[in-house]
């Protein structure tokens, strides 16, 4: 076989690379965001997640293909919408960000389920689909956010914050999914307590399946080797 055809075979990538991708956004976040053109490096770590998403499902090349048709206008559409605003609206973005990562997760998940024993990429594997189920409720929130401005969340801060767009986002996701709850912020419209309460199922359930799945193939690991 051709050489050139034999690298781009479509093969499973390794999830590492996504899971730098999402730490690299989450850690610098919060610190990006109060600098000048902030939003523009947050829209670049962005795009490295969703494009690192596409490559860590190309074991095939249907997934490959399907995903990259998600990224594009998800990627596209945030660009548009970050340097001429009046152009695109930030629901087209977060529709389609909305629908790649939920795509991404069920890959991830499906792996780490049917994974036969317990590797560093069924791992990597496993911390990523738990962020970017974080991610995807962050999405979720800032879609909410738009649609009903100003009318989805309640903020019990004296920092002034009146939008959980941008870190605010993450950071309530985030809490929420690991069901801690502090209270600064609080969900008041229907559709965003709904979303806030799957959250903390889908963290509660993801936790408690994932430690028995991974118990389970270390088990028969050591079954096997003795």
């Amino acid at each position: 076989m051709n050489p050139v055809l034999e690298r781009l075979k479509f093969r499973r990538f390794s999830t590492v690379q996504l899971l730098v991708a999402l730490v690299l956004l989450l850690i610098s976040a919060p610190f990006v965001e109060e600098l000048e053109g902030g939003h523009i490096i947050l829209s670049v770590l962005f795009s490295l997640v969703l494009l690192a998403a596409v490559v860590a499902v190309a074991n095939r090349k249907r997934s490959f293909v399907i995903a990259l048709v998600l990224a594009i206008p998800a990627i596209t559409a945030r660009w548009i919408n970050q340097l001429q605003p009046h152009l695109v609206h930030p629901t087209v973005f977060l529709v389609c960000a909305l629908v790649l990562l939920a795509f991404v997760i069920g890959h991830l998940l499906y792996f780490i389920l049917r994974a036969p024993v317990v590797t560093v990429e069924v791992l990597c594997a496993s911390i990523a689909a738990y962020l970017m189920l974080g991610l995807m409720w962050t999405v979720a929130y800032w879609f909410v956010d738009q649609v009903t401005p100003g009318g989805a969340f309640s903020f019990n801060t004296e920092r002034g914050v009146h939008s959980i767009n941008g870190f605010t986002g993450f950071y309530f996701s985030f809490i929420t999914l690991s069901t801690v709850g502090y209270g600064d912020i609080t969900p008041v419209s229907q559709a965003a307590r709904w979303l806030a309460a799957m959250e903390a199922m889908t963290g509660l359930l993801y936790v408690a399946v994932l430690i028995a799945r991974l118990v389970s193939l270390y088990s028969m690991t050591k079954s096997n080797d003795s």
